[in-house]
């Protein structure tokens, strides 16, 4: 039942480079810009090819427009000089097909690319969201997650997008006819530069006024998409209280606070394009009447005058879809940042890296003197100490909230107690001291209530040990009874048991888990309320394969059927937080306190049945 340890080995340093990515990504929670980069660094080779590709296209371009000037020049000098006709045509053919052949490169490039980025982004956000402590995820709804891990990524890729075929052409094409235009008239292009830099300034402050807006109407759209999957997945709970009218009224009035936000966003980006259509068109009047009063005064040629005319309009057009552009992305790196701020949040139990695996010499378990409270309630458990020896079996006692889930939720790791709190060890080693990994690779865990993935039998059997082979699959099936119940489906280990095991009983998800157990072989083995929710057939079946999954190994256990301890070497009563009885049952049952208390009252309440 030990890891291997070639196994821990390899575990050990994956944990180590896991660790050390989530360290980098998380320093990007407040810098969106700079986390686009960094997945834009991770494929400087597409990128580069993709830049490049655009940057000749709209070269190609420019060139077409100044060799029309050539052309149009060399029709006025006549037809005594065709060969520059000639010459300047073939320029202009060259330019065309060279124009079309780098765009198709450029999106050619880009498919690869792009879509590589937006499977950096999903693997990396939730490798590092899988790494955040039990309390991060009962704070947060899982479908705002989920809408948020997949907002980011369609966000950088929509960025991305924007980037290369929306804003770095018509910058670059607005750049490139400020040169053409320098090269009729350098005052002119001083002129469009001061012109352009003050129009550019006065957008980015304009856009970044609404930055509020931008990012209220993400975290609407967020909240819907969690409440979907919310609402969706407690259909069956909607239902039973035929509250399906007032769910969709809840959702409406969701909805509608959503659309407000977006309307808002919206609307003040149609504000920043309504200014730079005016100023655009203005500038655009006012080149063509330079360049024509330069024509009147024999300083430009019928060529220039249509260059600086095309140019215009390029202008024009440039920087009016390089606004829209701009603007556009400022909504889309809101929405990126709005992600980025709720998942890169940083680790309540961030792991060291380099931290050692747990060696398990002998699995035994103490707590020291431990005090702990979840955030903003009381003290759950107050200075509990207890030992457990290898191979002991320990069965939980006490009233509700009186600490026994926390006991096993510390062992497990789910929290740690605070700094000078005690400590939790298993084999003498503290466990905020050892790798995660490692630890729960010694510890199993069969609760109450089953979670089950929308696989197959095979692929849910198999989670605690994917390399299992098929036969030690079925043996474990056959130690937990529920090989029959294999055998009677009609697609055997194949079978899709639906979300969260939909389509099989309690009885029959309990009798897998504790197959899953039995396959995983783990040390330590932990079981909360594993029979409670059973009925007398069910429990039957899943206690014979506890008492064989249990043989051992160190089994720690809660149980309110105190039937289900009996054959237990310990049983430890927990109240308010302290140990307050500790001994095997037949002992605790002949001394006064609250076990022989609550085996009284349910020996009262089978007689008064039986009455």
């Amino acid at each position: 039942m030990v890891t291997p340890v070639p196994q821990m080995a390899r575990a050990a340093r994956s944990t180590r480079t896991r660790g050390r990515r989530a360290k980098a990504l998380a320093a990007y929670a407040g810098s969106p810009v700079r986390l686009l980069f960094r997945y834009v660094g991770q494929h400087p080779v597409g990128h580069a090819l993709v830049s490049l590709a655009i940057v000749a296209a709209v070269g190609c371009t420019l060139g077409s427009q100044f060799a029309i000037r050539n052309l149009i020049d060399a029709l006025s000098v006549g037809r005594a000089h065709p060969a520059q006709v000639v010459y300047a045509f073939l320029v202009i053919v060259g330019l065309l097909f060279a124009d079309n052949l780098f765009w198709r490169l450029a999106g050619w490039a880009s498919v690869r690319t792009f879509v590589a980025v937006t499977g950096d982004v999903r693997r990396e956000l939730f490798g590092y969201l899988t790494g955040h402590s039990s309390g991060y995820f009962s704070n947060v709804q899982p479908g705002t997650l989920a809408s948020r891990i997949s907002a980011t990524a369609n966000a950088v890729f929509t960025i991305e997008n924007l980037s290369a075929w929306n804003a770095l052409p018509p910058l670059l094409s607005v750049i490139g006819s400020v040169v053409l235009i320098g090269w009729i008239s350098v005052w002119m292009a001083f002129a469009l530069v001061g012109i352009s830099v003050c129009m550019t300034c006065l957008l980015f402050w304009l856009a970044k006024k609404g930055g509020a807006r931008h990012a209220n109407f993400a975290s609407r759209a967020a909240a819907v998409d969690g409440e979907l999957v919310d609402v969706i997945g407690n259909m069956p709970t909607v239902r039973a209280f035929v509250a399906t009218a007032r769910e969709c009224q809840r959702f409406g009035g969701i909805v509608e606070q959503e659309m407000a936000s977006r309307e808002a966003s919206l609307r003040h980006l149609e504000k920043l394009r309504l200014l730079h259509a005016v100023a655009t068109v203005l500038l655009s009047c006012c080149l063509l009447g330079w360049v024509l009063w330069l024509w009147t005064q024999g300083r430009a040629t019928t060529g220039d005058v249509v260059l600086v005319g095309s140019l215009g309009f390029a202008i024009l057009h440039g920087t009016r879809d390089l606004a829209v552009a701009l603007v556009d992305m400022v909504q889309h790196v809101a929405r990126l940042a709005e992600a980025a701020q709720s998942l890169l949040v940083p680790r309540e139990m961030e792991e060291a890296v380099g931290v050692r695996p747990l060696q398990i010499r002998d699995a035994n378990i103490d707590f020291e003197n431990v005090t702990f409270s979840y955030a903003g309630r009381r003290r759950v458990l107050d200075h509990f100490s207890l030992h457990i020896d290898a191979g002991q079996r320990v069965g939980l006692v006490g009233p509700s909230g009186a600490g026994k889930s926390t006991v096993l939720a510390l062992l497990q790791r789910a929290f740690d107690p605070p700094s000078g709190s005690g400590a939790v060890c298993i084999s003498g080693q503290r466990l905020c001291d050892v790798s995660l990994a490692s630890l729960r690779d010694a510890v199993a865990v069969v609760p109450q209530d089953i979670s089950l993935f929308n696989r197959s039998l095979l692929d849910n059997l198999r989670y605690g040990r994917p390399g299992a082979t098929e036969a030690e699959v079925l043996q474990a099936c056959e130690h937990a009874n529920c090989a029959d119940l294999i055998r009677s489906l009609p697609d055997g280990l194949q079978t899709v048991v639906g979300e969260r095991g939909a389509r099989l009983s309690g009885g029959q998800r309990q009798r897998i888990a504790i197959a899953r157990a039995f396959l995983k072989d783990a040390p330590i083995l932990l079981l909360d309320e594993a029979t409670s929710a059973l009925d007398t057939e069910s429990e039957a079946k899943v206690q014979q394969a506890l008492d064989r999954l249990m043989k051992g190994r160190t089994v720690v256990a809660i149980a309110h059927r105190l039937s289900t301890l009996q054959n237990f070497d310990r049983i430890v009563v927990i109240q308010h937080g302290r140990l307050v009885d500790d001994g095997a049952p037949d002992v605790l049952a002949d001394r006064p306190g609250i076990y022989r208390d609550v085996l009284l009252r349910r020996e009262r309440r089978i007689a008064s049945v039986h009455a």
